[in-house]
């Protein structure tokens, strides 16, 4: 299978992901992506949740830093409000 392929852009600005490269990569209907345009290439970057187990990893490394900062769930609130209001 290859890793690369051609396609075509629509009249409507829609692009199709060549079936091997979708079935190679996984990509089912629904799938979200980043897309960079830099010179004249187009890049995809498919957005992947992160598992739980990463999840929870980034969770204690946000408190963590939380902590360290000595931050208080009151200056949460707090910022919130703030950007809200602007």
């Amino acid at each position: 299978m290859a890793n690369y392929a051609t396609t075509k852009l629509s009249s409507k600005g829609q692009v199709v992901i060549p079936e091997d490269i979708r079935e190679k990569l996984r990509l089912k209907e629904g799938d979200q992506f980043v897309v960079i345009g830099q010179g004249d290439a187009v890049i995809l970057k498919a957005i992947t949740p992160p598992s739980m187990d990463e999840f929870e990893g980034l969770l204690k490394e946000a408190k963590s830093a939380a902590r360290k900062s000595k931050l208080k769930q009151s200056d949460v609130k707090s910022a919130i409000k703030k950007a809200r209001k602007s």
